[in-house]
């Protein structure tokens, strides 16, 4: 049976000799989630025995990252805008760059009259979720086209209580009606079909789907644009 301290090293030694530039966050937070501790946890007790079915599932989560999936993924959850977000391989994994499309959106946008919002091919919803999360008297449309993002970013509406989000299965505006909309937001796809980083890092397991447009990498970004003129109110 091993200590926390233990199973530790032994984990960042395994993911040290792989690609992962992040082995001891990596180790520590599926140390975490296999014991029921926290990483304060992890300092506070290193002494502390791992149970065998802990140890088990330590190594198992350890297996699933050195083979190169996300950790996102493993764990099942990302934090997007302060906001804790369930994802699956089904979503796009939200990273902290987008979180500057929200920082632009609150900064253009009215903050204190409801408007209509909605963002466009949604995935996890992380997105819609932040600006709902800080302006709750808007209306945020989250748009997506796939069940089973759609499903996890309904999911995480109302896990997070963010009671004017609404989830919308749609191919981008096409369910919207003209002149309905005071502002769109969006993290469309924008990687072309044949780009070689498809093939690398965290990329290899996110939806394709949720990453590629076209052989230029631009068609849903000029479905969007087209469709905003009809879509917005003037102005």
């Amino acid at each position: 049976m091993q200590t926390l301290a233990e199973a530790l090293r032994e984990a960042i030694a395994l993911l040290s000799a792989g690609d992962s530039d992040s082995a001891r966050l990596d180790a520590e937070l599926l140390l975490c989630e296999a014991a029921g501790t926290s990483r304060a946890g992890l300092i506070a007790w290193p002494e502390r025995t791992l149970q065998p079915a802990q140890h088990a599932r330590f190594v198992e989560l350890i297996a699933r990252r050195a083979q190169g999936e996300p950790i996102a993924y493993i764990l099942g959850r990302r934090e997007f805008w302060g906001l804790e977000l369930t994802v699956s391989p089904a979503t796009l994994i939200p990273r902290p760059d987008t979180e500057r499309l929200v920082e632009c959106a609150l900064q253009a946008l009215p903050a204190h009259r409801p408007i209509v919002c909605a963002d466009l091919g949604t995935g996890s919803g992380a997105i819609a979720a932040a600006l709902a999360h800080e302006r709750p008297d808007w209306t945020l449309i989250a748009v997506e086209r796939s069940a089973g993002p759609a499903a996890i970013a309904a999911d995480n509406a109302r896990r997070l209580q963010l009671r004017r989000l609404f989830v919308m299965r749609a191919d981008w505006t096409d369910a919207i009606a003209p002149g309905s909309l005071d502002a769109i937001v969006s993290n469309p796809p924008y990687v072309r079909d044949d780009d070689p980083h498809l093939q690398r890092g965290d990329l290899r397991y996110e939806p394709r789907t949720a990453l590629t447009a076209g052989e230029s990498g631009l068609d849903a970004i000029s479905i969007i644009a087209t469709q905003a003129t009809d879509r917005l109110r003037p102005g």
